[in-house]
């Protein structure tokens, strides 16, 4: 499943939504600047600190909480994260990437049904965020991984059963990851 990084407004492709999510960007892209280039650096506490500087003078600035909660991710602060982006779908419901990265951490700790409805609510609130229609799809394909093993635990005689859960399970191995990583490189 794919995270949202930091670079909203390429993906929410909403003219007003981008608009009011970042209307004093310019004045703060330095702060946003430099708690992504310290996030890309892997320094995860610095990132931490300086995002809490920042919202410690404007706590309800989206686009900052928003980083915080990719570093909290990055970090491995699951819970910390989970807690920052439901605050985040709280205060700006009509926000896609929260929902989104709530549904990946969701899914790392394998609450689909959970996962599900926070994507279901990105797409609600922007139709077009693709990667949360990719993201669901993941999600669909690990209910029904689920839901196969279950018939095969009830019934394993059940041939029909069994080449289906074969087949969701390649899409997930290491093999299949890496023939699409391969298939989406660009070409020289």
């Amino acid at each position: 499943m794919k995270l949202a990084r930091t670079n909203l407004p390429k993906t929410l492709g909403v003219a007003m939504l981008a608009a009011a999510l970042f209307a004093a960007v310019p004045a703060h892209a330095d702060e946003y600047g430099d708690v992504n280039q310290l996030l890309r650096s892997g320094k995860h506490a610095e990132a931490l600190t300086k995002a809490d500087q920042y919202l410690a003078g404007k706590p309800k600035d989206p686009q900052m909480r928003f980083l915080k909660g990719v570093v909290l991710t990055e970090a491995g602060r699951t819970n910390e994260a989970i807690s920052t982006f439901q605050k985040l779908t709280e205060d700006y419901p009509e926000l896609p990437e929260p929902y989104n990265n709530l549904a990946v951490l969701y899914a790392g700790q394998a609450q689909f049904d959970k996962a599900r409805a926070a994507l279901e609510m990105a797409i609600r609130t922007n139709p077009s965020y693709a990667t949360a229609h990719e993201n669901l799809g993941d999600v669909y394909a690990k209910l029904a991984s689920q839901a196969y093993s279950r018939a095969l635990q009830l019934d394993a005689g059940n041939t029909a059963v069994q080449p289906k859960l074969a087949l969701i399970r390649e899409l997930f191995s290491p093999a299949a990851r890496s023939a699409a990583a391969a298939a989406a490189a660009p070409r020289g």
